[in-house]
């Protein structure tokens, strides 16, 4: 077991990584890309910086820093954070644990503009499988993505559900999905239902009936990971504190993820309160 977890390699989660392991915890950083870190072209607005820097290159500066100073750091994409006597992350390869998490995964841009997806959460539409498959016990749900976050939002419906369905709408998916599930890969227009979701239309004309629908598009964003272990979130961002704390204990969150200016100045500041804070916590647990 790790003491520290950092979800996300950018300003917000190295600058965490920094405070944490200079305080003698065993930081580990799971991530599977910079964010986007990597689509800045030159960065001159930051201190320190006589000469502009493309993203990238300040990206790769602050993982080597932290490198140097212990912190481990693995390439994989997060799907999904639990508790079991401590925080457990999963990744589409491992499991790891930790006494405190800290969420720096930035701010997601791709949500899927779907009419009738906002009015029917939590009305038969879910962002998190391992939370509510039990209440589509033997129903006929679909999964809402084409790539691994959606692989593990299916493979832990099955068994529980009557039949899965992935709706990849309108893209080809890029990973293989088991035999059992569903593969539509027709444009989605709208869910329709009146209470409560009960079915999905097709460009074509064509619909699907269902009971659920699982959003996991693209790969699992800040609120989506949030969400899982009862974090809360408003408008896809996630709600801290002042010190940057979740309302999950030992929960944190910093950078673009928590809304307001999307600045790496502003990163690397709630990344530092964010480790602070998880130090104080992580040395509460340990006299306990």
């Amino acid at each position: 077991m790790k003491d520290v977890i950092i979800i996300g390699s950018g300003p917000a989660g190295v600058s965490a990584a920094l405070y944490t392991v200079r305080a003698g915890f065993e930081t580990l950083i799971i991530s599977k890309d910079f964010g986007s870190l990597e689509k800045a072209e030159r960065i001159e607005n930051y201190y320190g910086l006589s000469q502009p820097l493309s993203g990238v290159e300040l990206a790769k500066a602050g993982v080597k820093q932290a490198q140097s100073l212990g912190v481990e750091l693995v390439n994989e994409e997060v799907v999904g954070i639990g508790w079991e006597d401590g925080f457990t992350v999963s990744t589409t390869q491992n499991v790891y644990t930790s006494g405190s998490v800290i969420i720096a995964t930035g701010s997601s841009r791709t949500v899927p503009k779907i009419e009738g997806l906002q009015s029917f959460e939590g009305r038969g539409i879910s962002y998190c499988a391992v939370c509510d498959a039990f209440f589509y016990r033997n129903k006929n749900v679909a999964v809402l993505g084409s790539g691994d976050y959606a692989l593990h939002e299916a493979a832990e419906l099955k068994g529980i559900v009557g039949s899965v369905t992935l709706l990849t709408n309108g893209a080809e998916p890029y990973t293989k999905f088991p035999d059992e599930v569903s593969i539509n890969t027709k444009k989605i227009v709208k869910f329709g239902g009146d209470d409560k979701l009960s079915s999905v239309v097709f460009a074509d004309g064509s619909e699907l009936s269902v009971d659920g629908i699982f959003i996991a598009y693209g790969v699992a964003g800040s609120a989506d990971l949030a969400k899982k272990i009862g974090a809360i979130t408003e408008n896809n961002k996630v709600i801290v504190d002042n010190n940057m704390a979740t309302n999950i204990p030992g929960l944190f969150a910093a950078g673009d993820c928590t809304g307001g200016m999307l600045q790496v100045a502003k990163a690397v500041y709630e990344g530092a309160m964010a480790g602070a804070q998880s130090i104080k916590y992580i040395r509460e647990l340990k006299k306990k």
